[in-house]
């Protein structure tokens, strides 16, 4: 069975709708190269044809849009690339290479495609979802979306346009985000633009119904949004009760990363005394992760804040093949997700240990040329 179904409508004035549907809930539609490969012709076919009016992306079932990347495969390949006994870093894998640069172009192409994707972003949305998500036009969240950007817990930093989308929300509220990998729910999402549409779960068989009974499709963008605009108004009862613990801890998340070195926030996030079960899960998961990649959050973070969403993607794939050549990320993959013993030994175990001329290798691109200099 296919990982992605893919899907033309037939509109009542004739046009068409495409459907992407991820279809791999076992893995809770984790993407892989080969699903990334499937959807990116599509995209661009669709992109340019004029009969085509607009996509919708989602999930098969209810738990999850997309739970992440393949990062399993990629442990494997990296684990067959060993280093030569003086050398910082491993050769590249073949498949890091290849499926960070598929990945950002299909990111890429969603955010540029100029027609709207609506993006059904229920129950969990982490890591390459989120890529997925934040590059759709129309960013639907419901009452059980869990939005998340846990890459420090496996030695990884928030990419696929991570680097973009963090740094244009609240002061502070990216780092933070980036730093412990939070849930994010529904109203924390629609407040921090990051979801734009909030419709309830039990809406989204009526969806494209609706869609396809539009008669008037001139101008895309108010078709789409007419048909949004009646499931959010009808769906307002389901998040009426929902808290946005985000929202609420914000001035104090401010004002604990108002310091001059990465130690010093760190330090005064996990200081706070709080009985807040949604903060006390941000602490431990920045506890529990790898300070060599708090230091590369920080950086990226910082070297990005007035990158173009072309260049964020190009110093990205750069930077996440360099991660893939040392082994902290292997590490954090082996402990989270194939022995799951929660154990990750990480190469430094504070961020005062982390060797800087690791961390400036990691920082240069392997390549003279990036491969998505053509975006």
């Amino acid at each position: 069975m296919s990982g992605v179904l893919i899907t033309e409508h037939i509109i009542l004035d004739g046009r068409r709708l495409g459907h992407i549907r991820l279809n791999a809930q076992r893995s809770l539609n984790a993407l892989t190269l080969e699903m990334i490969e499937l959807m990116l012709p599509v995209l661009r076919r669709w992109q340019q044809d004029a009969n085509l009016v607009a996509v919708l992306l989602d999930g098969a079932g209810d738990k999850a849009f997309c739970a992440g990347g393949d990062v399993v495969s990629l442990y494997h390949a990296i684990r067959e690339v060993e280093p030569t006994s003086d050398a910082m870093l491993a050769p590249i894998p073949e498949l890091a290479a290849r499926f960070f640069e598929q990945e950002y172009r299909l990111d890429y192409l969603l955010h540029t495609f100029g027609k709207p994707v609506l993006c059904w972003g229920g129950g969990i949305v982490m890591g390459g979802g989120m890529g997925l998500f934040t590059a759709s036009s129309h960013r639907i969240v419901t009452e059980s979306s869990r939005l998340a950007m846990p890459e420090v817990t496996i030695a990884l930093y928030p990419d696929v346009g991570g680097s973009w989308f963090l740094n244009h929300l609240p002061p502070g509220l990216g780092e933070f985000i980036a730093l412990t990998g939070c849930a994010i729910n529904a109203p924390d999402a629609h407040w921090l633009g990051l979801g734009n549409r909030a419709i309830a779960a039990e809406k989204r068989d009526q969806l494209l119904p609706a869609l396809r009974l539009v008669t008037d499709w001139q101008d895309p963008d108010v078709a789409v949004n007419g048909v949004l605009r009646q499931l959010e108004t009808a769906s307002v009862a389901a998040f009426s009760d929902l808290p946005a613990p985000l929202q609420s801890h914000h001035p104090r998340i401010r004002q604990l990363l108002d310091k001059d070195h990465l130690q010093d926030k760190v330090a005064a996030l996990l200081g706070v005394a709080s009985g807040d079960p949604w903060y006390h899960k941000a602490q431990q998961n920045l506890a529990a992760g790898s300070p060599l990649a708090m230091a590369i959050i920080a950086r990226q973070l910082g070297r990005s804040r007035h990158s173009s969403l072309a260049e964020v993607f190009q110093t990205e794939l750069a930077l996440s093949v360099q991660v893939c050549r040392f082994r902290e990320f292997s590490e954090g993959v082996r402990a989270r997700l194939i022995d799951k013993d929660n154990q990750p030994d990480w190469t430094f175990s504070s961020l005062d240990e982390v060797d800087t001329a690791l961390l400036d290798a990691l920082f240069e691109s392997p390549w003279a040329m990036s491969p998505l200099a053509d975006l």
